[in-house]
């Protein structure tokens, strides 16, 4: 990122919290105007939590718009941003393949059958196999020399890796497969024992029991357990109301899993822009909800200075919500960009939209940055390409940057142009002693 040091500098030690679990239940709000890399923080602080941490992001204009009360929303990414960390203990076959083999009739009629030789260091023992088992080992083409993983519960059979003890096969026949390649004649097409990594053989006994973890969200406990169709209910996408009394069940059993150590919770993140969008029905939930002990860290994102709070009439205050709520965040403001950092900002995005950009372009770019906005100039990027292409040129020179300039309008020539020609519009009123200008629409 580029710039917003101080901000930077807050948000860090805002994550080193979220790390540590010592923050949960807070919230923090980046107040700036538009253009100043609110939601670019909120985005790399999500990045570096990683992905076992939940990170649930909206924009407060969606509670309006969902077939579901405010309040049902915001609970919902509520719990989507809480994560269960559950302990369970397996059993597992682990062991190298000596041998697979499948019996099939000669009339091609009745199941298949067969056995499977798996040894570790100290044993070996041969397993029948059925139907599904010979499935599950012809898709994961398993073959012998292969380190695998069966879960005894599920039958679901995962390929580690090749054994160490087969490297010197690869040894012997590496030249081979060159030679062959060299002179085009490929008698050997299986290269998949190229691309397998090679693991250990397991020692000791070929059935272990694990601990495995799987982290979920409460809403997806909450979906799998509020609808007929169970977990395949998460697939659909239509969760709908969910009543309280599942959500009470629910947390009741995560309180006795945490008890008896078998989950944790993970704490995540929901970052909620527009804040200023919600309504005061809203607000009184997130003061409530904030409270809660499996609440997760808000984030906030605002460029609203002195405002009317939603819902309110006319109750105006700063960012567009109530005292009372803001007295609970640790607010981190952004600050408008230096030229500088405009000029490397516009750099570093025309490289990603692969616009090679002269340097007098990138100048005359950068000024229009700085007299109207940093999204306006980033938008004349690939614009102003699009025009050096109708010349026959790969780069982006100035003439190019005037053309979409005078093509495109920002917000202020826009107005002005509404000014001047206000009598053509419908339904246009201003009034006298406004500055600007209102336009109603039917």
């Amino acid at each position: 990122m580029i710039g917003q040091l101080r901000a930077r500098r807050a948000a860090g030690v805002i994550l080193r919290m979220i790390q540590k679990g010592k923050i949960a239940g807070r919230a923090v709000l980046m107040a700036g105007a538009p253009g100043t890399g609110k939601t670019a923080i909120a985005m790399a602080m999500a990045q570096e939590l990683g992905d076992d941490v939940p990170f649930t992001s909206i924009a407060a204009s969606e509670v309006f718009s969902l077939e579901m009360s405010k309040t049902e929303a915001l609970t919902q990414v509520f719990r989507k941003s809480i994560g269960i960390r559950i302990k369970e203990e397996t059993e597992l076959i682990e062991g190298e393949v000596v041998e697979v083999i499948i019996d099939r009739s000669v009339s091609g009629v009745g199941s298949k059958t067969g056995k499977l030789t798996l040894k570790t260091t100290d044993m070996e023992t041969v397993y029948d196999l059925g139907v599904k088992m010979i499935d599950s080992l012809n898709k994961e083409k398993v073959v012998a020399g292969d380190v695998i993983q069966i879960d005894k519960s599920t039958g679901r059979i995962t390929k580690l890796g090749r054994s160490f003890l087969r490297a010197r096969d690869f040894d012997a026949t590496g030249s081979d497969v060159i030679f062959i390649i060299y002179n085009y004649i490929f008698f050997y097409t299986n290269f998949d024992f190229l691309r397998d990594k090679f693991v250990q053989c397991p020692e000791g006994e070929l059935q272990t029991r694990k601990e495995l973890v799987h982290t979920v969200s409460l809403h997806e406990i909450d979906v799998i357990n509020s609808r007929q169709q169970g977990f395949l209910a998460l697939f659909s996408g239509d969760t709908g109301e969910i009543k309280p009394e599942v959500r009470e069940q629910i947390n009741q059993k995560v309180s006795e899993w945490r008890e008896e150590g078998k989950a944790t919770i993970v704490p995540g993140v929901l970052f909620i822009d527009e804040i200023h969008m919600l309504d005061m029905e809203c607000y009184s939930f997130l003061n409530r909800a904030l409270e809660d002990v499996m609440a997760p860290v808000v984030i906030m994102a605002s460029n609203r200075g002195m405002s009317t709070i939603r819902g309110t009439g006319n109750i105006k205050s700063p960012h567009g919500m109530p005292i009372d709520l803001l007295d609970r965040l640790s607010i981190i403001s952004t600050t408008p960009y230096s030229t500088s950092e405009m000029k490397e900002i516009l750099k570093i995005r025309a490289v990603e939209e692969e616009v090679n950009i002269d340097g007098d372009a990138l100048d005359i770019l950068t000024k229009v940055a700085s007299e109207t906005s940093l999204r306006y100039a980033i938008n004349l990027i690939s614009t102003s390409y699009l025009i050096s292409q109708r010349r026959k040129s790969s780069v982006v020179e100035v003439g190019d940057i005037k053309k979409v300039y005078s093509l495109f309008l920002d917000e202020k020539r826009s107005v002005q142009y509404l000014k001047e020609f206000q009598d053509q519009y419908l339904y246009n009123t201003q009034t006298p002693d406004q500055p600007g200008m209102e336009v109603e629409s039917t």
